[in-house]
């Protein structure tokens, strides 16, 4: 039995960059962190050898791999050649929520499946098959950042460069900035799952366009400023940053926001929120802000009231890793 454990992620600012739309055209970045929820994916022997058991929020026995009805399932069970096993996950948090779950499932089914196949695999390695999985082979209409965190883990800055390549360099900073970020930063569930691929199919398309471009060129220049104020400890400007962000953001594509998130997102700043986002493509999940320790009983008693549930994390650095490995 193998089981590995791949972080979900949260974005800070850049997102929609990591867009093939806008990196072929003009260098990308987004600057992000993973954090200590997981997809968890477990592979064992299957009592029948001639047939392949994959249990999700749904459970498939087949015969052959091209009959499994999960498309990553099927796409990366493909590239190994293994019958009579069982594959299982289960995560942390519920996918369409703005953390990058299907891209910690790929990135951990693939990490799962080398390692019980006897292989190895790097970061790099992971990180470039997960995209290759879900942009080249399943066409989704994604971008490259979530594949590389959930891969390499930890606080970073992640380059998108024209000719397709991916600069990963971890952000720098001292414990106690670590420590006060950490802090700092509230995420709140607001409900309303849902899949990304509607709203990044627009942006995609909205991104020819000039004025779109020039605002993914702002958010591109943001995560070079966020870079800058984390690695001096200058996080007073950290809340700015993201509500500058978030506001670009908010024009690449319709269904980003909505009135309930706009609420939402006023009724936080109100009560002593320095600046937010939401996670994600839009539409709904997590909302991200950061809040000086003092004001967070005031902001959390104020997003009650919304019915937007705090939830707790830390921030992690290790990335896909194997948990456990039994013969």
């Amino acid at each position: 039995m193998i089981i590995t454990k791949t972080p979900f992620r949260i974005s800070f600012v850049g997102g929609g960059s990591d867009l093939p739309a806008y990196y072929t055209q003009r260098k990308g970045a987004v600057l992000s962190t993973t954090i200590d929820k997981y997809m968890y994916i477990s592979t064992h022997k299957f009592f029948e050898k001639d047939k392949i058991r994959c249990k999700y929020s749904q459970t498939e026995t087949v015969d052959h791999v091209d009959e499994l009805q999960h498309p990553i399932l099927r796409t990366v069970l493909k590239d190994f050649d293994l019958n009579g096993i069982e594959v299982s996950s289960i995560a942390d948090i519920p996918g369409g929520t703005g953390m990058g779950s299907s891209s910690s499932f790929t990135v951990g089914l693939l990490h799962n499946l080398t390692a019980y196949s006897n292989l190895d695999i790097s970061k790099e390695g992971l990180g470039s098959g997960a995209c290759r999985v879900e942009l080249d082979l399943l066409k989704e209409p994604i971008g490259k950042q979530d594949q590389y965190a959930a891969a390499f883990g930890g606080l970073n800055l992640i380059e998108f460069l024209p000719n397709g390549s991916v600069n990963v360099e971890p952000v720098l900073i001292s414990d106690q900035t670590r420590k006060e970020l950490n802090s700092n930063l509230k995420l709140y569930y607001i409900g309303n799952q849902r899949s990304a691929s509607g709203i990044l199919a627009e942006q995609k398309k909205n991104t020819a366009q000039k004025e779109k471009l020039d605002t993914l060129g702002k958010m591109v220049d943001l995560v070079y400023d966020l870079k800058d104020a984390l690695t001096q400890g200058n996080l007073d400007d950290f809340g700015a940053i993201l509500n500058k962000n978030w506001l670009l953001k908010q024009s690449l594509a319709t269904g980003i926001t909505n009135q309930r998130i706009n609420d939402l997102y006023a009724t936080a700043l109100d009560a002593g929120a320095l600046g937010g986002k939401l996670l994600g493509a839009g539409g709904g999940g997590f909302m991200l802000f950061y809040v000086p320790t003092h004001k967070q009983p005031a902001v959390d008693k104020a997003m009650q009231t919304l019915d937007a549930k705090s939830f707790d994390f830390n921030m992690e650095s290790l990335g896909s890793q194997i948990i456990h490995i039994e013969s």
